[in-house]
Parts: structure tokens; sequence; C-alpha cells
């Protein structure tokens, strides 16, 4: 196989052989040895290995007069661009400028985009020289600076701008006797109760931060049950934007401990006096009032659970769902001997 992709390399007619030898792929690589394109096709035999691949690589860069330890093999991205990562390919500084050289030229050649370079704290040698080479800052993060250079000049530059919305999440916690969590923050010049919450950590959904966040602050344990509104505002922390989710929780423990690195005070306050309380601010009122309505209605936002059919990844989908079981506002603000407990998403509400 290789002596034949290898003589065909030599005659030019090597699209002409692969065409024969291959059948159309999905990812524009081998799925077997996931080494080389092979022009949006997949090999048809399993012959096809990672050492042959290599084998062809090298013969082609070979036959184009460049070889594979002159530029960097970086990683290319389903939008024509590539990543180079220092940690896998380490290069000495004084070897750099003419490695990064080389590379630019071949990839312009090979009409690639966007240009990536993802640069450890080992490597921070190279950044003054990627900015000479007009090598712009993208993000960077505890361990790394990742910068780009859009290629082409015929095309407006696409890459977009790195993560500018930051995301929080607020809980609205009611137990049995019709009161809400709430807390006073340590560090805050206004005081005033709020949600307990926070912001979501990288991979976190948004229920499960609520839960982690209720737990952290108030040592109090819940469970997710539903999505209540959200707020979306600008130029917050680090001029980005913002958003906050406020979601429902089941309380499945009441004993207070509060986080004193970070909560001033908590406690459970009856719903009444949080919606006339003058140290609670409107928007808060707004969310719990919500919250009823949702009860009055039996109408919930909830969450479903499953994978992307394109992507095949986890998703979290939220949709509005009519809920026969929840509680009416009417049953929430009797007395409580004038009603009995009645359930509503699995916990009980006088």
């Amino acid at each position: 196989m290789c002596n034949i992709l290898s003589r065909s390399l030599k005659g030019n007619i090597f699209v002409v052989n692969v065409q024969k030898i291959t059948r159309p792929g999905t990812r524009g690589k081998c799925s077997y040895c996931k080494s080389f394109r092979f022009n949006n096709t997949n090999c048809k035999s399993r012959l096809i290995c990672q050492g042959v691949c290599k084998n062809l690589i090298k013969t082609m860069t070979a036959v184009e007069g460049v070889t594979s330890n002159q530029v960097f093999q970086g990683q290319e991205d389903r939008f024509r661009g590539i990543t180079v990562d220092s940690s896998r390919e380490p290069c000495d500084v004084n070897a750099f400028p003419k490695k990064l050289e080389a590379s630019l030229k071949h990839w312009t050649v090979k009409s690639f985009r966007g240009i990536w370079f993802k640069v450890t704290l080992e490597h921070a040698d190279w950044v003054p020289i990627l900015a000479e080479n007009e090598f712009q800052f993208h993000h960077a993060k505890p361990g790394y600076v990742m910068m780009y250079r859009w290629l082409p000049t015929a095309e407006e530059c696409n890459i977009p701008p790195y993560a500018h919305t930051m995301t929080g999440v607020g809980a609205v916690v009611v137990n049995d006797a019709h009161e809400i969590l709430v807390v006073k923050e340590k560090f805050f010049a206004i005081p005033h109760w709020k949600f307990p919450g926070g912001y979501l950590e990288p991979g976190e959904d948004i229920g499960d931060a609520a839960v982690r966040e209720v737990f952290e602050e108030t040592n109090v344990k819940t469970e997710f049950q539903f999505l209540i509104s959200l707020r979306h505002t600008h130029h917050g922390m680090f001029k980005c934007s913002d958003i906050y989710f406020i979601v429902g929780l089941k309380p499945i423990s009441e004993e207070i401990s509060k986080c004193n690195r970070e909560i001033a005070a908590c406690k459970w306050m009856k719903v009444e006096d949080f919606l006339r309380h003058p140290n609670v601010h409107q928007t808060n009122r707004f969310f719990v009032r919500k919250y009823l309505e949702y009860l009055k209605n039996r109408v919930t936002v909830e969450c479903v659970k499953d994978i992307h059919p394109l992507l095949q990844k986890p998703q979290c989908v939220y949709s509005i769902d009519f809920n026969p079981d929840a509680v009416s506002s009417e049953e929430l603000y009797r007395k409580p001997h004038e009603t009995s407990c009645c359930r509503m998403e699995g916990y009980m509400v006088p």
C-alpha cells in the first residue's frame, strides 16, 4: 500500500489512486488512524495504519520541499485552523523564529485560516516573537496564554472573541413552614437579604451549581426542582455580560451553619416577610412572586438531561411543563390549621 501511494505521489496521480481505494468519510480524517487527511474520505481498508500515514506525510512534505521537523505540525480543526501546543512541540527560543517563519509560509500555501499558539509558562519567551509576527492575544488561563493570527488577506477575520458572559445562579429554597432561605454577604457595601448562590464552575450544570452554592454558604442540603427566571445584564465584572439564573430547590435538611468566609448572616424568613422587607430589593421580590405564580398556575420550567444527537455531548434542555400536582397559591396562603399539607414537586408545602 505504501509503495503504491509513494509511486502515485511521484507520478502526480496521488488523488486519482487515493479515490480508487477510499470511500466518503465524515470528519475529513481517516477514521482508523486519525493521522492523515484524505480530502474528506476514510480508508476503505483498515490496512491504512498510523505508521503508513506518518510515512505518507513525510513523503508529501518532502515533495513540497518542507520536512516535518522544519515546520510546526499542530492540530487541524474543522474550520481549517491549526493549533500548536508548545508543551507538545517544544522548540528552543533561538530556533523558534526560523521555524515559525517556515510554518507561516507553509500554512499560507496550504490555505489555512486561523493559526493558534498555546504557549505554556515554560515557553513564555515565545510570546514576544509571536507578537512581532502579527499574533494577537486571545485569552489566558493559569499556565498558558493563547495567541492567534488570521492568515487570509481577502477574507474578514472570523475568529470569535473569548468567553464574554459570566453565568451565576441564585436559589429559591422554601421549606414546609413557608419560609425562604436567605443570606447576607460578608463583603457587600449595602446590607441586604438575598438568595444563596454564586457563579458556575467550568463544566457545571445550572442546577448542580445552585445545590453546591446553597450547601457551601448555609450547609443546607437541597435538590433541584425547576428554573424560575433569569436576568441578563452587561458591563459587569471584567467588562463581561452576566446571566443570573434563578432556580427552585427542594430542602432536604434545614439546619443552618453559615460559611464564615463569605456570609455575614443567614436564616429562614417567612415568604410574606421577604416580600415586604426593606432590605430586599425589587428584583428578588419579582423572582419570588414568579415562583408563587408558577405554583398557582401549576406550571414549571423543568430540565431534561440527555445527549446532543450531533455533538454526542451531555446537554440540559429546559422547557415549560404543566404540573398538575403543584400546590396552588390559595393553599399556600391559608393558615396551617385551615389546610393540610399538599405535595409539590416532591416536598410538602402547607
